[in-house]
């Protein structure tokens, strides 16, 4: 059985409440929930922070042991080196995922600092984005 992980980052534990008009309304506890009942043939574990330095742990943590890791940084997409870097040194393959459309947003959002040593980036489905990302490390 595959082991994968879903890691997201800042303001990610407020979907639903946050911007529905670009997020959802949908909470990712429920999105979870139905990822795990699709995909149940997969374990799928679960790691939300808004702290920078907690995502650099789990990513280095995870890097080594799962077969892949989805990625959804957020803000921190944008503006860390840190957890760039943290996709490069690690072993186990990374998807970065992102809910909207960053192209179509802020110009900061165009920048990536995770993309290039990711396995791939899909970007602009809603949750779908997150069922892509795991059927990229099961087909």
């Amino acid at each position: 059985m595959k082991q994968l992980i879903i890691i997201n980052g800042p303001n990610l534990n407020l979907l639903g409440k946050r911007e529905p008009e670009i997020y959802g309304s949908q909470t990712f506890d429920d999105y979870l929930n139905i990822l795990k009942s699709k995909y149940n043939k997969v374990k799928l574990d679960y790691f939300q922070s808004n702290i920078e330095g907690e995502l650099i742990n789990k990513l280095q943590e995870a890097g080594f042991s799962y077969d892949g890791i989805v990625l959804n940084a957020a803000a921190y997409t944008h503006t860390s080196v840190g957890i760039g870097d943290a996709v490069k040194a690690i072993e186990t393959p990374v998807v970065e995922v992102h809910i909207s459309n960053t192209f179509s947003r802020e110009a900061f959002r165009h920048q990536s600092y995770i993309s290039a040593h990711a396995k791939g980036v899909i970007l602009g489905f809603g949750l779908k984005s997150y069922d892509l990302a795991i059927e990229s490390f099961i087909l």
